[in-house]
């Protein structure tokens, strides 16, 4: 009697599982959805600062990162837009044509000239990029990423955001990340690899 009970709970613990996995990650059960909790990012268009948009449709076939900060951020995003540029620079001529998308969170403040003299500071394969508020919403869904604005003591206010790097193949599709900072024989590793992939 107690095995049989005990065998049923096993039994209903797994149905209550696998229920859950095919209703939060259709795609892992061989459902016929071909949306994935696991895809990140999406199609965009937004103002750079090198001039005009970037449109991502034209970066088809070509391996890119994309990363979300603001030009007011005291520590993380000018970190890691040194760490970027240290490691393109490690690459050399292997990674003449890679391309990194600093994108703002703070679209109040980063305009289209803030952006880029901010970025003139790093390496210039680093493009700025400038959503609007609604583009912004959108991308923090598609590329599942979290912002925040945070009021200060003084008045003013800093954001809080994601600190992740996102490495997308020639394929658009999400082939690894760097964590913030992350070794440098690590960076260097994960971007030979995309680039020879």
């Amino acid at each position: 009697m107690k095995l049989s009970r005990m065998i049923a709970g096993v039994a209903l613990v797994a149905a209550l599982v696998l229920g859950a996995m095919a209703w939060f990650a259709p795609g892992l059960l061989g459902g016929r959805s071909t949306t994935s909790v696991f895809e990140i990012g999406g199609p965009f268009v937004l103002a750079s600062s090198k001039g005009g948009v970037v449109d991502s449709r034209s970066l088809a076939g070509k391996p890119y990162a994309v990363f979300f900060g603001f030009t007011h951020c005291p520590e993380v995003c000018p970190t890691t837009l040194y760490d970027l540029s240290t490691t393109l620079a490690a690459l050399g001529d292997s990674a003449r044509d890679f391309r990194v998308f600093f994108i703002t969170v703070d679209p109040e403040r980063d305009t289209v000239e803030a952006m880029k003299d901010y970025v003139s500071n790093f390496d210039p394969r680093i493009e700025a990029l400038v959503p609007t508020p609604e583009q912004l919403g959108k991308l923090a869904s598609d590329f599942r990423v979290y912002y925040a604005k945070v009021p200060s003591s003084d008045g003013g206010y800093t954001m809080d955001h994601t600190a992740t790097v996102f490495l997308f193949d020639g394929s658009g599709r999400l082939a690894g990340t760097l964590g913030y900072d992350e070794a440098p024989e690590n960076r260097l590793a994960k971007l030979k690899r995309l680039l020879g992939s």
